[in-house]
């Protein structure tokens, strides 16, 4: 029996609105090609309809083949605080590590492929392997940019991450009431909803404050800074995959 490869990656990293969301998914090596037979890919060369058919796969064979899936999602509130003491590189290495704890136990005999968020990937590698700690210590971590793209299992890891990030930001639009398009700043139905969110006395709770679209528009709306987050809820969420698939 050859060992594991955990597959790590992200959605949501440059949203104004809603979570960032990070999953780790761990398969036995000689799995890689069941991967591929369901259409794991980098979630940006899937449709909507197809993430969702390859979601629906992986939670039916997460049981049966022994995979685990490890996903975390970040509040905008945990986003806001993580940058008053450091930045997205760090809060992401945190986010990283917590995806692999929660995808399966530490295994001497793995693979750790990361999609790097640090334009310098091995670092960000090292930084992971760090956050892991020694308990990990057995395993390689292989850390490059654009690996979506290049490995399925970290394809898979994207797509999972995607489809959950959706998924938070259309139950946010159905709570909120308005349309909030992408999530992203350069989507001008996410810039007319953060302004119509930053009306209160406080921007609303679904926004990430410290971004400079939030704040610019804080600024020219009330003509003072926007407020600093308050220590609150700034624990990640972590949802079994099967509960959010249904």
């Amino acid at each position: 029996m050859r060992g594991r490869d955990i597959g790590v990656d992200e959605a949501g990293r440059g949203s104004v609105i809603g979570p960032l969301v990070v999953c780790a998914i761990a398969v036995p090596e000689e799995d890689r090609g069941i991967l591929v037979d369901i259409g794991a890919d980098d979630s940006k060369k899937l449709s909507k309809k197809k993430r969702g058919a390859v979601v629906s796969e992986i939670d039916k064979l997460s049981d049966s083949r022994g995979w685990g899936v490890g996903e975390i999602v970040c509040s905008p509130s945990r986003i806001d605080l993580g940058m008053m003491t450091g930045n997205l590189n760090s809060l992401e290495v945190e986010l990283f590590a917590e995806a692999i704890n929660a995808a399966m136990e530490p295994n001497g005999n793995c693979r750790i492929i990361l999609d790097a968020c640090d334009v310098n990937a091995p670092r960000f590698g090292e930084n992971v392997g760090s956050g892991l700690g020694e308990r990990w210590g057995g395993c390689r971590i292989l850390s490059e940019h654009g690996m979506d793209g290049k490995d399925v299992v970290v394809g898979a890891a994207s797509t999972i991450a995607k489809f959950r990030r959706d998924a938070e930001v259309a139950k946010l639009t159905s709570d909120i009431g308005i349309e909030l398009g992408s999530g992203y700043p350069s989507d001008p139905v996410t810039r007319d909803a953060v302004r119509e969110l930053s009306t209160g006395r406080l921007p609303h709770e679904c926004l990430r404050w410290s971004w400079a679209t939030v704040s610019d528009i804080w600024t020219e709306t009330h003509r003072r800074p926007v407020p600093t987050r308050d220590a609150g809820a700034t624990h990640p969420v972590q949802t079994p995959l099967e509960d959010w698939n249904q």
